[in-house]
Order: C-alpha cells, then structure tokens, then sequence
C-alpha cells in the first residue's frame, strides 16, 4: 500500500466530492460553479454547472438544478426536467472516435481506454457493421453474457439482413427490425418478433394485413385481453375477448366492469356449456338479477337452481310462478317454513310481505287482521289500524280477483256461482270472523276517529250522528265504547 499524495494545485472552494461506484480512480467535485472528473491525479477540463451532484456511474454524472428547483417548488411538474446529466471526456472521445474512424481503431482507442461502458458502445457499434468479431470481444470485455450468446445465434444467420434485423432487435429498435424484416418478404418473422416481445396490439394489426388463420387472430386478442385483464382495465379487456371468443374470461370482464346490460346479452350468445352457464348464473345472482339467473338456469333445464335462486333473492312470486308452471310441490312447504321463522321472530311485516311477494294474498290478509288486532289490544294509533285493515280488505279483493281470473274459462254461470262461493266459502270459511270483511272493521276505526274529532270540534249534533252510525260496528268495535261515544255526544248535543 502507497502513501497518499498531495495535489499540485489546491481547491479551496470546493463544495461536493462524489466517487464513481464504478471505477474508483475517477472522482467528480464540484468547485464554485465549475464541474471537475479527475482520473487519478489527472483532471479533465471542467464544465459550467451549478447542480447539485447524485450519482457517478457509466461514465455519466447525474445531477440536480436544486437552486432552480427551489426558486418555485409548488410549480414543479416533472422532477426529470431538473436532471441533468454530464458525460466524462472519455466516453465524449469514444462517441466521436466510433463516428469518425473505422472499427478496428475504434477497438484499439478502447483497449486503451478501458471501461465497460466503452466497450458497450465498441459492441453496438461492431454489432452495426456486423463486425461479429470485434463484438464478440467487446462483450466478453463488459462481461455481457446475453451479447455472447447473441453473437453464437448471429453466427449461423447466413442472411446479411436478417441479421441487421436481429441487432436491430436486440438494441429494442423493433420498429426497425419488422421494417428490414418486411423489406426481405419475410413479414411472419416480424410476426414471430412482435409475438415474442408480447407486443399483441401489432401483432393483430399484422395478422389483419396478412390474412392470417383465424387460430391466430384468437390467441392474439386473447393474449391483448389478459394484458389489459392484468392491469385491472377490464372495460378495455372486453372487446378483445369478445373477439376471441373466450367467454369465461369475457363474463369476468363485463362482471368486473360492472357491465350488467352487457353481461345480460350473452344469455342468448353464449355456448351451451354447463360450468360456462353455471358461472354467468353465479354472476347474476350475486348482484340481484333474480330474472337474468332464472333465464340461464332455464336454458340450463336447471328448475330447482332457478326456484333455489328466487328463493335466495326473495322473488317469491317468481319462485311460486315456476314451481306451479314445473309441478314442484316443495315450495310451499319451503315458504310456510320460512314465513313461521319470521313470525317466531316477531317480524310480521317481512312475514306479510313473503306473502305478498308469493302471491299469496289470502295468507297476507290474515297475517295483516292478526297484526290489526294485536294493535287494537295494544290501543295502538287509531289511524295505523286503520291502514292495516284497509290493506287487508285490498289483500282480499286481489285474492278474490285471482280466482275469478282463474275460473273464468269455467262459463259466466260457473265464474258466478265460484264469486258467491268465494264469499262465503274462500274467505269466511278458510280465515274466521276476522276476515269476513276488513273493509267494515277499517269502516268502524274511520268513523270511530270522525266521532271523536267531531267532539273535540264542538260539533256536537254531527258527532251524534256518527255515534249512532257506529252502532252498525258494535262487533267490530267494544260495546263499552260504541255507547259510551253515543252518550257523550247526546250530552254534549242536549238530546236527552
């Protein structure tokens, strides 16, 4: 080991050191707003700069403008476009001595001047003249064993073009590779290039000016579809599986991009596959389009998934619908079953809607007087039981209505006789007193609540009036009550 030496010259001002990472006898400072590369002890000639010194490496020394950074920080857009960059007087020389003399002096300029960046630019330039064994050499130099080996594959090329097509390629100038490759008649190697690089969008571009099979037209859009499928961009992935027809990957992109309508369309397009059906139904099902899995499972001859998917989705009326038109008898049992659960719950309202939902209006209505009379107990708002009667009452028209509807192909005779029979039969019979005629009991509370209104009012001779009308409703209303508001209004009206 040596003894370090003093510089001729000193540098006083200095103000940043940086060492190359990698050569270590090269070293950059900065001295006021001059740039010094020294190589050992010798110093090259400096450059005008202020920047903030980062990195030495490649012959190259990056900086930053941080006095023009600093000026307007909030301003800054593109960091890059404070960056400058400095190249040594050597790679400044090697570039100019690879333009102006031939090869062969060029390799000796870097043999005595040894870098591997030097020897990059030799081999590229070697590359260009196609000079295989000046390249060669330059890439055993720079340790490049990717060079090696493509210089072994150049070596049985016998066709001086398809090899500058090659280099072209290896230094990522594809553009120019696909030209020379076109300008030989060989445009499927410019195929097979943009295939290997993964450049699908050209190679579907190419396959069109080409003819190409429609083999390869499908595995190009597919392999665009998964590109964009990767970057999560699924809206564009779309078109392109459409086009490949790979339909599991074209379900998960419309799925994906939240693209229902479309999704909806490939109901009448896609293949009769089973595990493809089962998929686009699975779909539909975990967004709530009840009537679009229907339609799959259907087109499946799947019955129990389609009522199973009703049933999931609470389309009750659909549900019923295809179990009635398909002769399956388990979805009552499965609604009774689920309407008690609700019940056992204390969820009356979601029970009554099961019902409704089912078309079962008959179970409704009963469900709606049972809640009304709970209410009544309860002295519950008047004008909630009265609503809750009155949508009973409607619950029953639309069962009566129903069943009319249905009977109708019996006759006019037979469809009257089934009317009167609903009367006293369908309704009284099946339901009990309660339902014999909601209508009366949301009657009653209605001319219970003018009563008391009237009163409060002061009107005292129509209030009267009323409470004799309420005496119609004795059964509907308490006895106590009836008479009770006949008395207070007789009263009140001087009527004794």
């Amino acid at each position: 080991e040596g003894e370090g030496k003093r510089m001729g010259d000193e540098k006083k001002d200095s103000w940043a050191v940086l060492q190359s990472t990698d050569n270590p006898w090269l070293m950059a400072f900065m001295e006021k707003n001059r740039l010094y590369v020294m190589r050992d002890t010798a110093k090259e000639e400096p450059v005008l700069s202020g920047a903030y010194l980062c990195e030495f490496s490649d012959l190259e020394i990056k900086a930053i403008l941080m006095d023009e950074l600093m000026r307007m920080p909030e301003m800054v857009k593109k960091i890059n476009e404070f960056v400058v960059t400095f190249e040594t007087k050597s790679l400044r020389d090697t570039k100019d001595t690879l333009d102006k003399v031939n090869i062969q002096e060029a390799a000796a300029y870097v043999e005595q001047n040894p870098h591997p960046r030097l020897w990059k630019l030799l081999a590229e330039k070697a590359l260009d003249k196609l000079d295989l064994r000046i390249a060669e050499k330059a890439f055993v130099k720079s340790e490049n064993l990717y060079g090696i080996r493509f210089i072994k594959k150049l070596q049985v090329v016998d066709d001086d073009k398809k090899k500058k097509a090659e280099v072209a390629a290896f230094y990522g100038k594809y553009d120019d590779a696909e030209e020379i490759y076109a300008m030989s008649s060989r445009k499927d190697l410019g195929l097979d290039l943009r295939k290997k690089i993964g450049d699908y969008k050209k190679v579907i571009a190419l396959l069109g000016e080409s003819g190409k099979s429609d083999v390869d037209a499908k595995e190009a859009n597919k392999k665009m579809g998964d590109f964009y499928a990767d970057k999560g961009k699924w809206t564009k992935a779309a078109p392109y599986y459409s086009t490949a027809q790979d339909y599991p990957m074209l379900i998960e992109s419309y799925y994906r991009a939240e693209n229902y309508e479309s999704l909806q369309k490939l109901i009448g397009t896609i293949p009769e596959d089973p595990v493809l059906l089962e998929n686009l139904a699975a779909k539909f099902n975990s967004v709530g389009m009840c009537e679009c899995a229907v339609e799959v499972y259907l087109k499946m001859g799947e019955v129990k998934k389609a009522i199973d998917s009703c049933i999931l989705l609470n389309d009750w009326n659909r549900a019923v619908d295809l179990a009635e038109k398909h002769n399956f008898i388990q979805i009552e049992g499965l609604l009774t079953r689920y309407a008690t659960q609700l019940m056992e719950k204390k969820k009356t309202m979601q029970a009554i809607e099961l019902y409704r939902k089912a078309n079962r209006n008959h179970e409704a209505a009963k469900l709606l007087v049972q809640f009304g009379e709970d209410l009544k107990k309860r002295n519950a708002n008047l004008v909630l039981q009265k609503k809750i009667y009155v949508l009973a009452a409607l619950e029953i028209d639309s069962y009566r209505k129903r069943i009319f509807d249905d009977q109708m192909t019996g006759g006019p005779t037979y469809a009257a006789q089934t009317l009167d029979s609903l009367i006293t039969t369908e309704v009284n019979t099946s339901a009990g007193k309660a339902l014999s005629n909601p209508w009366k009991a949301a009657e009653a509370i209605h001319f219970y609540i003018l009563c008391q209104r009237q009163l409060y009012q002061k009107n005292y001779s129509a209030a009267l009036k009323t409470a004799i009308r309420l005496i119609e409703y004795e059964k509907e209303l308490s006895t106590k009550v009836v008479y009770s508001l006949v008395g207070l209004s007789a009263g009140y009206s001087g009527v004794y």
